[in-house]
């Protein structure tokens, strides 16, 4: 039952990441589907993402968060959507969760895919240079790798949520020929116990699936039905997967885009690496036809990914409320 659940499944998805024939996926697709309908959440196992890997990125994402102020603001937040998010910037106004009213108590990098000067888009929302702090000049080739292999993940995982949906394996594949793509290299301090106050506040995520990479401190929390927010705390060797609000519409509801928070009231300071993997900016999300195939109505109308990205970030960002 949607919602019903007091935990988060781990799921070994290695015959998903290594092509595996039918026979191998078909009980890790069931136990998808299974879990995306009941939470919105799982944890992956068997991802094939090297530990290395991680632990690079996030070694870096400590000393970039360690650097002095002044570094980081001269890649302050640019017009696309990237660079240095400083503290209490976000605050997620259009949250339908929860009223919020204080910004989040995080600061983080948001990094996007590279776009050459080159490119017809270049210029275009969310198409333009990523900054990079001159202070960390690793950090940009590790970022990148890290994103290479998040996104042959996200395409890994996409295939399956096609087939949990009875849907041909290949059937988002267009919709990501040029994907949308996000990392944030994210800090959350220790935060007092307030009414109100969260490194991230009652939130559901804007795009098609989040892959959550987190360090050994916990702090995430799901909410189910009964709002009992079930902690999702760290499992060494996976990621936390989650639906987000356009794969909730493009499966007409059967995924759920389940709310979610993070508070850090350890006395240390949290690290997390989500990368969120949505679909091409002008992706129109519509519920398949086969869905409806035994007389469902659709639940949301048509929406063009772009646009209903747009609204929110620009609703939700300071930055972006200034140069409206």
């Amino acid at each position: 039952m949607r919602g019903e659940f007091s935990d988060i499944p781990v799921i070994d998805v290695s015959a998903l990441v290594t092509h595996g024939n039918g026979e191998a996926r078909a009980p890790v697709v069931a136990a998808l589907r299974d879990a995306l309908e009941r939470s919105g959440f799982a944890y992956l196992s068997g991802h094939g993402i090297p530990q290395s890997a991680i632990d690079r990125l996030r070694a870096l994402s400590r000393e970039f968060h360690a650097l002095p102020m002044e570094a980081k603001q001269r890649i302050v937040m640019n017009a696309h959507h990237r660079g240095y998010m400083p503290f209490s910037s976000s605050t997620i106004v259009t949250s339908t969760v929860a009223k919020v009213t204080r910004p989040n108590l995080s600061e983080s990098l948001m990094i996007m895919q590279e776009i050459s000067p080159d490119d017809p888009d270049y210029g275009s929302p969310l198409r333009g240079p990523n900054p990079w702090p001159a202070e960390l000049p690793e950090l940009r080739e590790a970022a990148l790798d890290y994103m290479d292999r998040m996104t042959r993940l996200g395409l890994s995982m996409a295939g399956a949520l096609a087939e949990a949906l009875e849907l041909p394996r290949d059937w988002f594949s267009p919709y990501f020929e040029r994907p949308t793509l996000f990392l944030r290299l994210l800090h959350y301090p220790r935060q007092p116990d307030e009414e109100g106050l969260f490194g991230s506040a009652p939130h559901t995520d804007y795009g098609f699936i989040t892959i959550l990479a987190q360090d050994e401190v916990g702090g995430l929390e799901v909410r189910n039905r009964h709002n009992q927010w079930i902690a999702a705390p760290p499992i060494e060797g996976t990621f936390v997967l989650n639906v987000a609000d356009i794969l909730q519409r493009w499966s007409n509801g059967r995924f759920a885009s389940t709310p979610h928070r993070v508070r850090n009231l350890k006395p240390v300071d949290r690290y997390s690496m989500p990368f969120f993997f949505d679909p091409s900016m002008d992706a129109v999300v519509d519920c398949p036809p086969r869905l409806l195939e035994r007389g469902d109505a659709p639940t949301y109308p048509p929406v063009v990914y772009g646009d209903y990205l747009l609204e929110r970030l620009n609703k939700n960002h300071e930055y972006r409320r200034k140069s409206s």
